[in-house]
C-alpha cells in the first residue's frame, strides 16, 4: 500500500517559503462548502487565509488554517469541509 499520509508544517519560516517560491504559485480560493476530492498528483499548498477540515476516505479528519504548509499525496480520496473562506497558494508535483 502506498503512503497516503497528509503532511503539514505549521508556520514554516519565511526563508523556507521563499526557497520554495510559494509567492509565485497560483492561488486557489473557495467559499465555505463541503465537497469530495481526489488527488491525481501530489499537491503542496500554503494556506494564506481560511480554515478547513480534510477527511481522508476511511481516515481521521485533519484541520488546517492560515500559515499551514500542507502536502496531499497523489491517490488520496477525501472530503473537504471549508469552515471559513480559503485562499491558498498551490503547486502540483
Amino acid at each position: 500500500m502506498t503512503d497516503l499520509e497528509i503532511r503539514c508544517e505549521h508556520k514554516p519560516s519565511p526563508a523556507k517559503l521563499e526557497v520554495l517560491g510559494v509567492d509565485d504559485w497560483p492561488i486557489w480560493k473557495k467559499e465555505p462548502s463541503t465537497f469530495p476530492w481526489e488527488y491525481s498528483q501530489t499537491e503542496t499548498c500554503y494556506v494564506v487565509r481560511g480554515r478547513f477540515t480534510v477527511t481522508p476516505e476511511g481516515g481521521e479528519p485533519e484541520s488546517f488554517s492560515r500559515g499551514d504548509l500542507i502536502s496531499f499525496p497523489a491517490g488520496l480520496s477525501c472530503t473537504w469541509e471549508i469552515h471559513e473562506a480559503v485562499e491558498k497558494h498551490y503547486r502540483f508535483d
